[in-house]
């Protein structure tokens, strides 16, 4: 199935049977010391879950931490109170999105960060309403990695001001964090993305944005514009598994 698309004045194709699945399975990952993706089948008295222990179905209890097992999409509800879900925040699935790739930048404490200039030097295009980012050195392990403890690169505060000013909404991210794995809790970069001040949100128009983190954006994938389709199960939290997709926008004459 093909769809034509305008944007910017500029019309494309889109095909639907060419799909770019940027997610990682859920246990593939791990960060934050967060527990091990678990399923173990269901028992009840006799009853085992699972066919190869004889049962004529498999039925199997799972536990999960969104945060830190695979890639997942969070809302403005990870940093306050309200405990807002991202079920009830998300409420449109396709953006016209830009893929970036950017060099690291190395500080003098050892943290590696993502710049505003690094992503102003990495634009094809006027910034989207959906970004992604993808990370260099972009090796293979970063999609079976467990990053607890070892202080992942993060956007450094003023890259994601330039981002919140220049109309993204829906930022995806190769890393466990856009903030800094120990920084005592100050959060910086997601305070400054759904503009919460303490744990209260100050402005309502972005407690629509998303936050998608721990994705894996393969080399194969050149930058450029795609069309996002970004979906998650219908869980009643701040964060959920996700399963960005992206088709390739084919620019018509």
């Amino acid at each position: 199935m093909k769809a034509r698309l305008n944007y910017n004045k500029q019309e494309f194709e889109v095909d639907f049977n060419e799909p770019i699945d940027i997610s990682l399975e859920v246990g593939s990952v791990k960060c934050f010391h967060a527990p091990d993706f678990v399923m173990t089948p269901f028992v009840s008295g006799d009853f085992v879950g699972s066919v190869k222990q004889g049962a004529p179905i498999n039925f199997f209890n799972v536990a999960m931490n969104p945060h830190g097992n695979g890639t997942h999409t969070e809302c403005l509800g990870h940093i306050t109170a309200s405990q807002q879900s991202v079920n009830a925040s998300l409420k449109q699935f396709h953006f016209f999105a830009q893929l970036i790739t950017v060099e690291l930048t190395d500080r003098s404490n050892g943290d590696q960060i993502i710049t505003k200039q690094s992503i102003v030097n990495a634009e094809h295009l006027p910034l989207t309403e959906a970004l992604i980012i993808r990370t260099l050195p972009n090796n293979i392990e970063k999609s079976t990695k467990d990053y607890s403890d070892s202080n992942p690169p993060f956007i450094d505060a003023s890259a994601m001001e330039y981002l919140v000013s220049q109309g993204v909404n829906h930022l995806l991210i190769d890393l466990p964090s856009v903030d800094r794995e120990y920084d005592e809790g100050v959060l910086q970069c997601h305070h400054i993305f759904w503009n919460v001040e303490g744990h209260e949100a100050r402005d309502e128009s972005r407690a629509k944005c998303t936050i998608t983190e721990l994705i894996y954006v393969p080399d194969t994938v050149v930058d450029g514009l795609y069309l996002l389709n970004l979906q998650i199960p219908s869980l009643p939290l701040d964060a959920a598994p996700s399963k960005p997709i992206l088709y390739k926008m084919n620019k018509q004459d």
